[in-house]
């Protein structure tokens, strides 16, 4: 079994240094929470992880399909519950592509890959969040 480690040390404040896997992250409040703003809140990051694993999937999978989009984006949205301890109830991930002649058909299957098969944070997420999923083909500017 592989175990995964990190240190989050108290800063001041309200902020924090998190150590992984030797790139600092900083992590503090917004003023209005008590903080001073000198970093992201912890929430967001789980979708940062969340955007980055299942890209970095639907990367993967589109060069073994040779697929090369001239723009690929992933966006996440989370939806907080309203009482505490306010969590993500339901998580959309919009997958942004821009390019001649795309194969949605291929770009639906790495999606689907990702997120049912090889993302490991999603595999995490999903046992307490509603995960979906959308596609959006961007013009291409002229």
């Amino acid at each position: 079994m592989t175990t995964q480690s990190i240190d989050v040390q108290w800063s001041s404040n309200m902020a924090f240094k998190a150590n992984v896997n030797g790139h600092e992250i900083i992590l503090d409040l917004d003023e209005s929470a008590g903080g001073t703003n000198l970093g992201p809140k912890p929430k967001p990051l789980l979708l940062v992880a969340l955007g980055g694993c299942t890209a970095m999937d639907v990367v993967s999978m589109m060069k073994k399909m040779k697929i090369v989009p001239e723009y690929f984006n992933v966006k996440v949205d989370g939806e907080l519950t309203e009482e505490h301890p306010k969590h993500f109830k339901k998580i959309k991930v919009t997958y942004e592509f821009r390019g001649k002649d795309l194969p949605v058909d291929k770009l639906q299957r790495a999606i689907d890959l990702s997120l049912g098969q090889y993302c490991g944070v999603s595999e995490t997420l999903r046992k307490t969040v509603e995960i979906v999923s959308e596609i959006k083909i961007l013009d291409t500017p002229e």
